[in-house]
């Protein structure tokens, strides 16, 4: 019984971690109507889960990585992290909530790809059938959106392609510090890039509190809250069932956008959502599967 309580409360925690995630395009969109733009939005993401997942860190009493390793730490926040979220963000303004969540979930297809060039990891068959689905399955989800959308597209697809070098840097980085240690200083090599972008271009923050709440909702709640629920679910479920469980981040938005948005996605993007998403469960099913926060 014990063990069986652990398991469940571990599936709660990244089904938690993933409604943060999942929830966190529809506070971009609130924030953008306050008069926000995407690089206050960032920067003050950034700032606020950075000095939050500090305080935890403190409070725990966790040591910080240091030498090279808070510096290959730091890079991959304010260049990787910082460039994901930039295309992820910049990809709200061109295109639907539901379609940029289902452009960012090939990454784990992406990373599995990448492992195999970079890492030497063996592309066995199943693989080779999740990148065969997944490929489907984008072309089924942008088909339609290509008239309306080409630039959000691209940014979104900008942010999965990012997302996944940064995820298989992480594989060698991350382990060495600790999963906490390391989003600490992740974040505040984000928020860095973006205090020194704010020092060369003015950002426009949000005009009402509404917009300073959806980017304090961003901060606490997709990021901090977010992390730290995926990762002690982790610890409790292991990668594969987090990786799976996980794919109830783009479940989320979709559903959500509907109700809220008033978003709509054809037929053909639908399916083609489905499609990716299986990819991403059988790509879970395998032995070396792996997922990552947001």
């Amino acid at each position: 019984m014990p063990r069986l309580s652990r398991r469940l409360s571990g599936a709660l925690l990244i089904l938690l971690s993933a409604a943060c995630f999942g929830v966190m395009p529809l506070f971009g969109r609130l924030a953008y109507a306050s008069g926000a733009d995407t690089q206050a939005v960032l920067m003050l993401r950034f700032a606020i889960a950075a000095a939050c997942l500090a305080a935890v860190m403190v409070w725990r009493r966790e040591p910080w990585p240091r030498g090279k390793l808070a510096l290959g730490l730091l890079a991959m926040g304010g260049v990787g992290y910082a460039g994901q979220a930039f295309c992820y963000f910049s990809a709200l303004n061109h295109a639907s909530a539901s379609l940029t969540a289902l452009l960012l979930y090939t990454f784990p297809v992406i990373v599995t790809l990448i492992a195999a060039l970079w890492l030497h990891e063996p592309l066995t068959q199943r693989k080779l059938a999740a990148l065969g689905m997944a490929t489907l399955g984008l072309a089924l989800t942008v088909g339609n959106a290509l008239n309306g959308s080409p630039l959000g597209i691209t940014f979104g697809l900008g942010a999965a392609l990012i997302y996944s070098v940064y995820i298989a840097v992480g594989t060698k980085l991350t382990p060495k510090a600790g999963a906490l240690p390391s989003s600490t200083v992740v974040m505040f090599g984000g928020a860095i890039t973006f205090a020194l972008a704010a020092a060369l271009h003015k950002p426009a923050l949000p005009h009402t509190a509404v917009g300073w709440l959806a980017v304090v909702a961003i901060g606490v709640l997709c990021s901090v809250v977010a992390a730290l629920a995926f990762f002690a679910g982790l610890a409790r479920v292991g990668a594969s069932e987090a990786a799976m469980l996980s794919t109830f981040e783009p479940v989320v938005t979709i559903s959500a956008a509907y109700l809220l948005l008033d978003e709509r996605l054809t037929a053909w993007q639908l399916g083609g959502g489905a499609v990716i998403i299986a990819a991403v469960l059988l790509l879970a099913r395998a032995p070396a599967a792996n997922t990552m926060p947001e």
